[in-house]
């Protein structure tokens, strides 16, 4: 038998690890292979580029800036995006002539 103290406080702390699973998105910048949100700030709004290049290149996508609010609170939007000026050939990249 578990005292009723020692019970108490293994469900305590799985409930707060339980909670620690839905902490949300990220500080900066959440989002998937379809694209993403970036916090705005100054310093953001002057590295969005960057941000958002470097996220879409985790899937051999380019980025595509869709929305930029320049208010604290709000977020800048981008979409991760098929290069077309390429084709694909079930994997490999081959460069179309341009």
């Amino acid at each position: 038998m578990i005292p009723g103290r020692v019970l108490a406080k293994v469900v305590g702390l799985l409930a707060l690890g339980s909670l620690a699973a839905c902490a949300g998105p990220g500080p900066v910048l959440t989002g998937n292979d379809t694209g993403g949100i970036i916090t705005w700030s100054p310093e953001h709004q002057a590295y969005r580029h960057a941000m958002a290049a470097e996220h879409c290149a985790r899937w051999g996508k380019t980025h595509q800036i869709t929305s930029v609010h320049p208010w604290y609170g709000d977020y800048i939007g981008f979409a991760c995006r098929w290069d077309r000026r390429q084709r694909y050939d079930y994997g490999t990249v081959i460069r179309s002539r341009s």
